[in-house]
Formats: C-alpha cells, structure tokens, sequence
C-alpha cells in the first residue's frame, strides 16, 4: 500500500523496473455490453476516461493489479483486454490511496473510475463480468471489440490525430446491431424473439443497424460545437470546437472530422479531413479512400468553401472554392487562362502552376477558384478573389 505520494512514485518506479512491464499506448477501463444470446461477444465498449500516451503511473498500477489478481499479464503483444475482480479493484485502491481524497472533477480521473467501482452498490445489476480494462501497447491491426473501442475513442477525444492509427481489421471486431438508444441488440437475438416481443407489444423503436454506434452516444462535445441530428456523426469522427453539423445531408464518417470551426452541411467520408474556417456546402461531398480517391485520404484546406452539391477527390488548398455542383477528382483536367496561371503562380512560388492540369496537381496549391463553363462544359480554375469566412457568432 502507498500511503503518501512519496511512496506511491517509489511504488510506480519499482513496477516499471521490472522486466516484464511496457508503457502502453493507449489503456482504460470499460463497460461491455455482451451479446443476448453469446455472452461472449462484446457488442459496444464504453470508457468514462481513456488515456493515450499519458498516465503511465495509472496504467503501472493496473497492469501490477492485474498480476496481483492472478491474470496472465503479456505485454509483448499488441493487445492485454482482461476481465477485473475484487482482488484488482483492492489493489488499485491501495496504490491510489494518496489521491483518493483529492480525486473529482478534472483531477485524476483514473482514480475515480477505480473508486467509482469500488463503491458500486450490491443492488446494481452489475458484476465484475461487465467490465474490461484494456490496453494497446502496439498500434497493429485492430485484435479485439475493446481495443477497436478504445482506438475509436482516441480519435472522437482528439487524444489521437485522424489518419494516425491503424484501423486495420476494425470492421472485422465490431458487430452489427441493432441499437436503440446507446443500447446494442444482436440481431439474432431479435429474430429468435421477434414472435413474443411483437405479440406482447414490446418490440424496440429501433433506430438504425450498424457496427459504430454515433459520436455523441460517448462523447461529451466542446460547448461550442453542435450535431443537429444524432445520427449524422459516427463513433470515431473528431470534431473541432466550433463544429457546426447542420442536418439534412451533413454526415461525417469514422477517422474523418475537422481541424477547427467549420460550418457542415455535406459529407466528409472516412480519412477526410477539413481545416479550421471551412464550409462544405450543403449535398457537397469529400470522397473518401474507398471512392474514388485512388486510395489517398482528401484534405481540404483552411478557409476553403466547397459549393452545394460539389463533390471532391482530391485535395483542395487554403482559400479555395468550389463552385456549387462541380467535381474535381484526381485525374480531372482543369485549364487556365494565362492570366489565371500568373495570378495563381504568384500566390503559390513554390509550385508549377500550367495551363492544363489535373486535379491531383493542385495538391497545396491555395488561393484557387474551381468553376464550370456554362458554355463548354470545361472545368476551369481562376485565382479566387473571394475571402471565406464563417459567422463568429455561429461557431
């Protein structure tokens, strides 16, 4: 037992010396939903706090509970998920003895989930068998329902930058279900009951089949950011503060989001990325790396406007607009006047601005106004004259 601070850094120390033990990645506590009819399978992973690259002390002293409780503790794989018990739960309130008292709000926080379960009532339905926790220690393909979770919550916290992990397999450990509310059904389980839950009136309001629950089932947003439906952002996403996601076509997918204020009324596929002061148009879409991107992740650029109903498959610098209802992917030829090609030259010294260029070569080109000839059809880019700028007051 530590019983001041002092012991409890000697305590950390002498864990960490020891040979078996490793820093993980990523590492928290979580309440699995099982499966209706398998209860081994986990449906949904829910972490109060998860940790990324921080709070080795805390992960030192689950991983030393866990060996104390007498679970296999094998670092050198990519993935530890273990169940908890009594014996853990004592462990880790012994070594989090000296932070016990100051433990609420923002302050340590691993410790109140450790104190938090400790003092669970009898009463409440739940057991140890409801509980994981779980680390990453390699950034692998996804091995397990929980780690899935963890990685998901990494990104949606923006503990971890969208594109940084490997997602590898995710879909592989995540189930379909169905879900009402934050609670995930097995469809089986449906179909075996479906004659008595109708009958008796008790079939659920289901509100959609999918493996990822939505964003805001797990996440807490920052005060000035909104989702105006629910369903318009997946676990996983990362949203900016100052986000606005308007509904109708707005949907932001997993590894996805935006890198500041940005106003939402389009879609932004898996890997896209929008920077801080844009706004994608209502209907516009930012293809994503299974659609037509030749499997590159889209960036759109700072103070950029993607027009209704546009569409991109490639990335689109600073200060650029789209105009409403036209596409550039990659190998889309665009001409420009010689003037557009001196003016755009200016502004970018650093790149080969021509008079016929396809999308991929605007690749960090900024200051560029993407336009359709109503004439002939030809997609054209001019240098933008234009400043985009969001409404303060709406972000």
């Amino acid at each position: 037992m530590a019983n001041t601070k002092e012991e409890f850094k000697q305590l950390i120390e002498n864990i960490q010396a020891q040979s078996w033990y490793k820093n993980p990645i990523g590492f928290g506590i979580a309440k699995v939903d099982r499966g209706q009819l398998d209860s081994s399978k986990i449906l949904q992973a829910t972490f109060p706090i998860i940790n990324w690259n921080e709070n080795n002390g805390s992960a030192a002293v689950f991983l030393d509970a866990l060996k104390k409780s007498g679970q296999d503790v094998d670092t050198s794989k990519s993935e530890l998920v273990c169940s908890i018990n009594d014996e853990f739960l004592t462990a880790c309130v012994e070594a989090f003895t000296p932070y016990i008292p100051e433990a609420k709000g923002e302050d340590h926080k691993n410790v109140q989930v450790i104190s938090t379960l400790a003092s669970l009532p009898i009463d409440s339905g739940l057991t140890a068998d409801d509980y994981k926790v779980v680390f990453i220690f390699e950034d692998t393909d996804v091995a397990s329902t929980e780690a899935a979770y963890l990685k998901l919550y990494a990104l949606s916290t923006g503990k971890a930058a969208l594109r940084s992990l490997n997602l590898n397999g995710v879909f592989g450990k995540l189930h379909n279900c169905a879900w009402v509310g934050n609670q995930p059904i097995e469809l089986d389980w449906l179909r075996a009951n479906e004659i008595s839950l109708k009958l008796s009136g008790k079939y659920p309001a289901i509100d959609m089949v999918d493996k990822f629950p939505r964003l805001l089932s797990h996440v807490i947003l920052a005060d000035n950011t909104r989702i105006l439906e629910t369903s318009k952002v997946r676990m996983g996403a990362q949203l900016a503060a100052g986000t606005t996601v308007m509904p109708g076509a707005a949907y932001i997918n997993f590894n996805a989001g935006t890198e500041g204020a940005v106003m939402v009324e389009g879609r932004i596929s898996s890997s896209a990325v929008v920077g801080a002061g844009s706004d994608v148009g209502g209907g516009a879409s930012i293809l994503g790396v299974l659609s037509g991107t030749d499997g590159v992740p889209v960036s759109i650029g700072e103070n950029t406007l993607l027009g209704a109903n546009s569409c991109t498959g490639t990335a689109i610098g600073d200060g650029c607009i789209l105009d409403a209802g036209v596409t550039i992917l990659p190998g889309t030829k665009i001409t420009l006047s010689e003037k557009a090609v001196d003016a755009i030259a200016k502004a970018n010294p650093e790149k080969e601005i021509k008079s016929l260029m396809r999308g991929m070569d605007f690749l960090g080109v900024n200051g560029v106004h993407f336009r359709q000839n109503s004439v002939n059809g030809q997609i054209v880019a001019m240098r933008s004259t234009r400043e985009v700028k969001l409404n303060a007051d709406l972000h």
